[in-house]
């Protein structure tokens, strides 16, 4: 019988922040499957690492860089030992920051695994944005308000600040610069505020962006307050 592959949301950063449910899938899988930024960081596993001390650790290299042949070659390298794992029955758990589904490396890998048939799962897990919104005290949206979800370094900024709505900015770090004028320009500025690093070491917490240098660091959450119930 062949394996199951398990995509598991680890949360953003805080270990208490992991579910129950995520937490009981990695102490039963065979093997742990790690991402590899290659900038010798281990963030996702830091987070769960009394919950898998001693298993076997596949390490998956994702490297930070935007040719997509690249990184479909790696996906396609990881699903194959991936693969290579479930024919021999084992049960593998792929963690990953936050939720597999919001903006997840791993979701390339999953489907690739899929597409060839094996059996798989997504086990969810708490947004950065949701802790964000919690550690800021407050809330992403109420009443009617819409919420507009963009990654940081996003082009398109004009056409996404001409939407009503309130809107959430991940990993917004070295594109802070260039999103902090857009702010700017569309009078949303002062309705802006950051996290960094929420619940990991370095946290930061800042409510006046004009307070900022030129960058913060990759795990930035820019939370704007724009709706007509803020």
């Amino acid at each position: 019988m062949k394996g199951k592959l398990y995509g598991v949301g680890v949360g953003p950063g805080d270990p208490e922040l992991l579910t129950l449910k995520a937490a009981r899938i990695l102490r039963e899988a065979d093997v742990v499957a790690v991402p590899d930024k290659g900038s010798g960081e281990k963030t996702a596993l830091n987070i769960v690492r009394a919950h898998v001390e001693g298993k076997p650790l596949l390490s998956c290299p994702t490297p930070m860089v935007r040719d997509k042949a690249l990184l479909d070659g790696c996906y396609t390298e990881i699903a194959d030992r991936i693969c290579a794992l479930l024919d021999e029955g084992k049960t593998v758990a792929f963690i990953t920051l936050g939720d597999p589904t919001v903006y997840s490396t791993y979701l390339y890998v999953h489907k690739k695994v899929a597409a060839r048939g094996y059996e798989t799962a997504l086990i969810p897990g708490v947004p950065s944005f949701c802790a964000v919104a919690a550690r800021l005290g407050t809330s992403l949206c109420e009443g009617g308000e819409r919420l507009l979800i963009v990654p940081g370094s996003y082009e398109g900024l004009e056409d996404c600040l001409n939407f009503p709505a309130n809107y959430v900015f991940m990993k917004s770090g070295k594109s802070l610069p260039a999103l902090r004028d857009k702010l700017a320009q569309h009078g949303l500025l002062d309705k802006a505020e950051l996290v960094s690093n929420c619940g990991m070491e370095g946290e930061r917490v800042c409510r006046d962006l004009k307070e900022l240098g030129d960058g913060e660091g990759y795990f930035s959450v820019v939370l704007v307050k724009a709706g007509e119930e803020s």
